[in-house]
């Protein structure tokens, strides 16, 4: 009857014990529950104080908020780089948009002045050299000397000179702003497409060193037509109209899926959004970017590289000849341009990041039908006419001036192009490391790490003069600029009459 006195809970008055087992039983299972009870409102206590401070870590800059992708966004001093979204809590749309927008003029006008101390930006054409569509071409070159030196010079120094004077002239293009990044349109293309603007920022390059916009469009199946696209945007509206009769039943469904918008990083239905017009929130084209299959020379960053600042700019090739290479992406190497256009809906349209892609609705397509469909109408886009050139890809002289026969000898000899631009559509189908980090010490510049860039595609050169700027981050204004850039990488020693007739040559394919 007393061995209960033996498990004591606590300390029970006297007067309890002296009730007998029953009452200190009660008393002990009272005091029990009164310390469950403090040990769950100090839980709670301690969840509450963790809950304040996240919430006080989450006050960041609306510019690199969760508005923004993936990595650049701050993240907590003690925490290591990562991959992926740090959870942050997401500020109202239009706080966002006002403060965006407010920032716009500033963002722009930084840019510009970096621009400007790059480039001489002024129009300077070829009133004789057109694109399909009568566009006069660019020249250059474009890109501004430091420190006194002339062309001449600095083809006469070494990689460890230039980089030691700090005097390299095409370093990395980074993007409008490097920390936001995403699709950014060209304004002729807005002009036209509304939908296309963004409220943070503007196209940044004049609209002299891109294609020609709407471009022409040509068929391998039927070269006889000549321009398919009548001078006009393809588009949901006229596809049907322009094609119906050209194209096969497969062919058609898959231009109307190249045509139709789906979500992307910026385009999308989700406050994390920078498009303010509802037919913007309803997302972007396949041939937004690549305009009637070529290129409006809309620009874009790599998703596959992190940190933010190391990631690439990308301009936005041709799809011109994709049924001639076996390489996509500039430095990715997918395989077939079924990948391609499988994968860059669902990884590049969210700059790799599979979870924002959920968040913001992700269009998977199905490989068999809508993906083999699109890429059946890929397939057959063509180059355009080069009336010069005979059936290897090579000049036919009798119609050929002596600027571009020299050109060309020049082209398949000292210049040595022909390494990886071999005919007939001057692509090896490989990839390449340039090494142009011999040339400049990794900085910081633009908000962009400069540093080394890595292999790259090359790009087929047939049809070149339509689609400036150059190189896949288009820091290569005009083809006199890529000659230019190839003397030094290569350091070949091209005299200046050779620089021109080299580019004469260029013009042609």
């Amino acid at each position: 009857m007393e061995e209960w006195f033996t498990i004591k809970i606590g300390e029970p008055c006297q007067q309890t014990r002296q009730a007998g087992p029953a009452a200190f039983l009660a008393v002990t299972q009272q005091e029990q529950l009164m310390k469950t009870a403090t040990r769950i409102k100090l839980k709670l206590l301690t969840i509450s104080a963790l809950m304040a401070a996240a919430a006080a870590l989450s006050i960041v800059n609306p510019r690199a908020n969760a508005q923004q992708p993936l990595s650049q966004q701050p993240k907590p001093a003690e925490q290591p780089p990562s991959s992926y979204l740090f959870p942050l809590v997401v500020e109202p749309f239009d706080v966002v948009r006002a403060r965006d927008k407010e920032a716009k003029p500033r963002v722009m006008a930084e840019h510009q002045k970096y621009l400007d101390e790059r480039y001489d930006l002024r129009r300077h054409v070829d009133e004789n050299v057109h694109m399909t569509r009568g566009k006069p071409i660019p020249v250059g070159p474009t890109a501004k000397l430091k420190g006194g030196v002339t062309w001449e010079q600095l083809a006469r120094m070494s990689p460890d000179e230039i980089r030691e004077k700090g005097v390299f002239p095409y370093l990395p293009l980074p993007h409008i702003e490097q920390a936001v990044g995403g699709m950014v349109f060209t304004q002729p293309q807005i002009k036209e497409v509304p939908r296309l603007e963004r409220f943070d920022m503007d196209f940044d390059l004049p609209e002299w060193f891109l294609p020609e916009f709407p471009p022409a469009m040509f068929l391998t199946t039927r070269k006889d037509l000549g321009d398919v696209s009548r001078g006009q945007l393809v588009t949901l509206t006229n596809f049907f109209e322009l094609f119906n009769g050209i194209l096969n039943p497969k062919q058609l469904e898959g231009l109307r899926l190249l045509l139709t918008q789906f979500p992307q990083q910026q385009f999308n239905a989700t406050d994390d959004r920078k498009t303010e017009r509802p037919d913007g929130m309803q997302g972007i084209a396949c041939f937004d970017c690549h305009v009637n299959g070529h290129t409006s020379g809309a620009t874009h960053q790599v998703g596959d590289i992190r940190p933010q600042a190391n990631r690439r700019r990308l301009d936005t090739t041709t799809l011109r000849g994709v049924n001639i290479q076996r390489l996509f992406g500039s430095q990715r190497a997918l395989k077939t341009v079924e990948d391609f256009t499988e994968f860059e809906q669902r990884a590049a349209y969210f700059d790799g990041d599979p979870v924002i892609a959920t968040k913001k609705g992700v269009n998977v397509l199905e490989r068999g039908s809508q993906v083999h469909f699109m890429a059946e109408m890929q397939e057959i886009l063509d180059f355009p006419p080069a009336p010069k050139l005979n059936i290897y890809g090579r000049l036919d002289r009798s119609k050929a001036t002596e600027s571009e026969v020299r050109g060309e000898e020049l082209f398949f000899g000292k210049a040595n192009c022909v390494a990886c631009h071999v005919p007939p559509f001057y692509t090896d189908n490989m990839m390449h490391d340039l090494e142009v980090e011999r040339f400049y010490k990794p900085h910081m510049e633009g908000g962009m790490m400069m540093t080394a860039q890595g292999p790259l595609k090359t790009f087929p050169l047939r049809g070149i003069k339509e689609s400036p700027p150059y190189l896949h981050d288009g820091r290569l204004l005009t083809l006199e600029d890529t000659v230019e850039f190839f003397n030094l990488v290569q350091q070949i020693g091209l005299t200046q009459p050779e620089k021109t007739n080299l580019v004469a040559f260029l013009r042609v394919l």
